[in-house]
């Protein structure tokens, strides 16, 4: 059975900038929907801010096994029940990809709890992507690690709770380093957070970044749960009676 995939994307740098527009003529969620698309397993879909309840109707949402999510100027045009109804899916076992600029969502920030602010830099810095937990899936076929020649600096200190996992840290041209791939859960669900993809470069069109999103999106997957929890007022006795 195919996983499926909903690459969410903001889609407003595309129409307004034209670095970007030549980047990504068709917008960054098709350069990353294109490649998925390339994978048996994993059937792809597309929903941008501007479609109506931002492409996130309850059946999408409810028919998405992972998310991707990009966001970065529009994050307080984003619906407060579509966040709602987002939530919900990854409390119940929907997985989570938030890109980039996306720690700053409210999707993200509700389920971290924290600001998760941090330092940043635009300055066509050298980001060198660390592998730290060598063997993890997201890591598959990754080598101990990676370089991109232009990026966005992302630095410490980065406000989010301690990840379950730390599989990917960066260090950049100025010195700086930064968790650049951590992984939670929360629910049922997997959330796995991962740095590159700032819009004026072309990080969704590298090989490596494309591969961890690829190994994401399996890892984010979800399992196969034990019956439905029973919750609310059990009077004495009624375990004898199941």
């Amino acid at each position: 059975m195919s996983i499926r995939v909903t690459v969410w994307h903001e889609y407003r740098h595309e129409k307004t900038n034209p670095k970007v527009a030549e980047i990504y003529p068709k917008g960054m969620h098709e350069a990353l929907a294109t490649y998925l698309r390339t994978c048996r397993d994993i059937a792809v879909r597309t929903a941008t801010l501007d479609e109506a309840e931002h492409g996130l109707g309850e059946s999408v949402v409810n028919e998405t096994d992972v998310m991707l999510w990009w966001g970065h100027i529009a994050h307080g045009e984003v619906k407060d029940e579509i966040v709602q109804r987002v939530h919900d899916r990854v409390l119940g076992g929907m997985g989570l990809i938030v890109l980039h600029s996306g720690h700053f969502s409210k999707i993200f920030k509700r389920l971290m709890g924290t600001t998760c602010n941090l330092k940043w830099r635009e300055a066509n810095d050298r980001e060198i992507l660390w592998v730290t937990r060598p063997g993890h899936p997201i890591v598959r076929d990754i080598d101990d690690h990676f370089i991109l020649p232009q990026e966005e600096m992302y630095g410490e200190y980065f406000d989010i709770p301690d990840p379950m996992e730390t599989v990917l840290i960066s260090s950049f041209t100025g010195g700086e380093v930064f968790r650049s791939g951590v992984t939670y859960e929360r629910g049922a669900g997997r959330i796995f957070y991962f740095r590159p993809g700032h819009e004026t470069y072309p990080s969704y069109h590298d090989k490596n970044v494309l591969k961890v999103i690829e190994n994401a999106v399996r890892w984010a997957a979800p399992t196969p749960q034990p019956a439905a929890h029973t919750f609310g007022n059990r009077p004495t006795g009624w375990v004898d009676k199941k």
